[in-house]
């Protein structure tokens, strides 16, 4: 059984995605998903119409607003809004139809996952962002819902909404080998464009390197995650790893990572609210800083 964490809503004909393209996509997007590598995945630019982007990116809101958790520690450093009711309109119907039967009734066909769920409590999701200096380590994602416990993880949608982005300011969403010797594919954040990939044990990907965008700019997307329910599925913490040019942070890396394991335990033991997750992130930073 599932609760509110479920599916809000059906898409209604004031849908903020287009439906009809996807549909006339979908056949060469479903061989396109399942033949890529390093892991299945697809890129889609123009995801949504450019009004519609326009409007989305126009309300992204502040990073002084209370809603808004810092995910900030050695293995990360970004911020994270998970909860849409508190985002404006625009997105907060975009999330509405990316959490819509028929948006995952489409991705059950492009994926292969016959019984997806969306999740509209936002676990790990929502609206994020991470700006100069930030990054995010190669890991492959945390594998169950830390309040459905019968929900597995399976497909992420990322949702790039950046009015613009400089190659040079980096932040690529990097797709690496199951032994993480080698990345296969780099993806840059450009905006509209969404990125949809299989998460398994061994989906390595992240945006290790820190971000050299201008003071003021950020890495802005929409993340939305969706499970399948199991009577008794794997629940493992985010698995941060090394590239093997992180010579001299390995060990940090692997501490860090150590430490993010306990606390999910405890999280998911007692259901813990993120507010408790920014102020535990922030003493496991001080902790575990090291000079880059």
């Amino acid at each position: 059984m599932t609760d509110g964490a479920a599916l809000p809503v059906k898409a209604t004909d004031k849908s903020m995605v287009d439906f009809k393209r996807l549909d006339r996509i979908l056949a060469g997007a479903h061989d396109r998903y399942a033949s890529a590598e390093p892991f299945p995945h697809i890129v889609i630019d123009d995801f949504l119409a450019d009004d519609v982007f326009r409007a989305a990116v126009a309300e992204f809101p502040p990073i002084d607003r209370r809603e808004w958790t810092s995910y900030v520690h050695l293995n990360e450093r970004k911020y994270g809004n998970p909860h849409p009711d508190s985002w404006e309109p625009p997105l907060q119907q975009i999330a509405r139809d990316l959490t819509s039967k028929q948006m995952v009734t489409w991705l059950q066909a492009l994926t292969g996952f016959p019984e997806l769920l969306a999740d509209w409590s936002m676990d790990g999701g929502g609206l994020h962002q991470t700006f100069r200096g930030g990054h995010l380590n190669l890991h492959a994602d945390f594998t169950a819902h830390h309040t459905q416990r019968n929900w597995r993880r399976r497909v992420n949608l990322l949702l790039y909404l950046n009015p613009e982005w400089d190659d040079a300011w980096g932040g690529h969403l990097e797709l690496w080998d199951a032994d993480r010797s080698r990345c296969v594919e780099k993806v840059a954040p450009t905006g509209n464009r969404a990125v949809i990939f299989t998460t398994d044990a061994d989906s390595y990907h992240g945006h290790p390197d820190p971000l050299q965008c201008p003071e003021g700019e950020a890495r802005r997307s929409l993340a939305l995650y969706y499970f399948e329910e199991q009577a008794n599925p794997l629940a493992r913490s985010t698995d941060y790893r090394a590239r093997p040019t992180d010579r001299l942070r390995r060990v940090a890396i692997y501490v860090d990572k150590q430490a993010l394991r306990g606390y999910d335990m405890i999280k998911r033991r007692f259901r813990l609210p993120d507010d408790i997750a920014d102020r535990t992130l922030r003493i496991l930073d001080r902790r575990n800083r090291t000079p880059r």
